[in-house]
């Protein structure tokens, strides 16, 4: 006889191997019927018992019969039966999803917006890796106020321009800008962008993350003197001081003049059922936030993709931090001018004789009102399915 091809081989031990397994059970389960004793090399598989295969048996797949064999065997040996078997079959359960079929030692999970360049050698393209990442969602109108932030900022941060306004190279005067990451979607807003730009696998090589307003003054700013006191203080989520007589909505985020960062404030009467809740504690607003990347990867998945505006989000952020009256606060020796430039507003759309800006605001108050109510039905549906009575909701 010639020599058999390898797939006629592979074909003869799966038949083998049906034989050894389900001869094995009628053995067990039927001790009178004939059996007849096969011996194969112990390299491939040790010597068990053989009866004939009925043809009920047939349909069964090899994956199956592999899984009885294993059950038989333990560990032991295992693994040179799969290889037998399925040596060109990859899958890994506990890779990313969508990328079982992969070997681990291939998968990137994570990015970051380093620009590398088309020609040389990729482990030479970067000459510093940046340890931060700052945004401005930005109109052109607003360049002169941007181009004085940017400064503001060391090389050691990634600059992302978010531009809402479709105006991208005009931005080319400023040196800084050819260095920058542009990405322009017309009229949508900072929240809309970082739901699907600022995903926490992308942004993983930053410690920190700063999430601004374009209408910001930064006389009084120094990114690195900030960051030093965030870590000093152990802010996982915080914010400058705002300047006392410009653009203040709560007493929390009011700049004091009298210490480095305070974690928590006095209200008006009736505000705070809880001295470390928002208003009062655990809060910063949504103008200019500065994340963590552990912090950033929890909010990142509690904001909504269709509620643009992120309006609610700042009574929220304590959920992503514990203790959050601790760990969330302002920055008083850094602070900032909030110069309340409703540019974006103003993108809006006029609709039964109102300006645009109103109809913006309106959007704002409505989202608002859903996040709480989101919020609250997920909690209660979170309670309810470990068959525990909902406490009362600190959705606001």
């Amino acid at each position: 006889m010639g020599r058999r091809k390898p797939n006629e081989t592979m074909r003869l031990l799966v038949t083998t191997f049906i034989g050894i397994v389900f001869g094995f059970f009628l053995g067990v389960s039927f001790p009178t019927l004939s059996l007849t004793k096969l011996n194969l090399p112990s390299s491939i598989f040790p010597s068990i018992d053989l009866t004939y295969i009925e043809d009920k048996y047939s349909g069964l797949s090899t994956q199956a019969l592999l899984n009885a064999w294993f059950s038989l065997q333990g560990k032991g040996g295992s693994a040179t039966v799969m290889n037998l078997f399925n040596e060109s079959r990859i899958w890994v359960p506990t890779n990313p999803r969508g990328a079982e079929r992969l070997p681990p030692g291939i998968i990137v999970s994570e990015s970051d917006f380093y620009l590398h360049r088309l020609w040389g050698s990729p482990d030479e393209d970067l000459k510093m890796r940046p340890k931060y990442l700052v945004t401005f969602t930005v109109g052109y109108e607003q360049r002169k106020n941007i181009n004085a932030a940017v400064k503001k900022f060391s090389e050691d941060f990634t600059i992302v321009m978010f531009h809402y306004d479709g105006c991208v190279t005009e931005w080319d005067e400023y040196e800084w800008s050819k260095n920058a990451i542009h990405i322009s979607a017309l009229k949508q807003t900072k929240w809309w962008y970082a739901k699907r730009f600022l995903h926490p696998d992308i942004v993983a090589a930053y410690d920190y993350i700063f999430i601004w307003d374009e209408d910001l003054g930064v006389e009084h700013f120094n990114a690195e003197e900030y960051l030093r006191l965030v870590k000093k203080h152990g802010l996982e989520i915080s914010q400058p001081g705002l300047e006392p007589n410009n653009g203040l909505t709560w007493q929390m985020t009011k700049r004091r003049g009298d210490s480095e960062v305070h974690k928590d404030t006095e209200e008006k009467p009736g505000w705070c059922s809880d001295p470390h809740l928002p208003p009062c504690a655990a809060f910063v607003e949504i103008m200019a936030p500065v994340f963590s990347r552990d912090a950033w990867r929890c909010v990142w998945h509690m904001i909504q993709n269709d509620l643009v505006h992120g309006w609610g989000l700042d009574f929220t952020l304590r959920k992503c931090v514990e203790p959050a009256h601790e760990k969330i606060g302002v920055v008083d020796a850094q602070w900032i001018v909030h110069q309340s430039v409703p540019s974006l507003g103003n993108q809006g759309q006029s609709e039964s004789g109102n300006a645009p800006w109103e109809g913006v605001r309106e959007r704002c108050r409505k989202e608002w009102t859903m996040f709480q109510e989101r919020m609250a039905s997920a909690e209660r549906a979170y309670y309810l399915s470990l068959g525990i009575d909902p406490p009362n909701s600190t959705a606001r």
